[in-house]
């Protein structure tokens, strides 16, 4: 499988393993699979820890470093058709950060790890 971790699915990973459900856990610990994050989660997360809104563990840096070697982590980059992705969708969540992981997951035909109910009313594969 090919996931993509939503922004809270990381942050948990790192701070919070057990508020993730146990096929998550060893979804991401399988070697089979591959694990994305997004730099939109990446630029939310910068964005949430300057506004005093997130506290990690460690810096972000060495976070996203440590769940890189940990857990096999991918960056994935925002691409040009990523963003055009967003023109087909439809209004149900009007988070630009989470509207852009959707359109990443419809373009790259992910899985989006999400605890998130807005995210499930769109036609993707979601996993929790």
């Amino acid at each position: 499988m090919r996931l993509l971790l939503d922004t809270h699915a990381f942050i948990w990973l790192d701070i919070a393993t057990s508020r993730l459900s146990t096929t998550i856990q060893q979804a991401i610990k399988d070697p089979q699979n591959d694990i994305y994050l997004s730099l939109a989660s990446v630029w939310e997360m910068q964005i949430k820890i300057q506004l005093g809104k997130l506290q990690l563990d460690s810096t972000l840096p060495i976070t996203l470093t440590s769940q890189q070697q940990t857990n096999g982590i991918q960056l994935l980059p925002i691409r040009l058709d990523h963003i055009l992705g967003l023109g087909h969708l439809p209004y149900h969540h009007h988070d630009p950060f989470d509207r852009l992981l959707i359109a990443q997951t419809q373009v790259e035909n992910l899985t989006l790890v999400t605890n998130d109910p807005k995210i499930h009313q769109y036609q993707i594969n979601i996993l929790w």
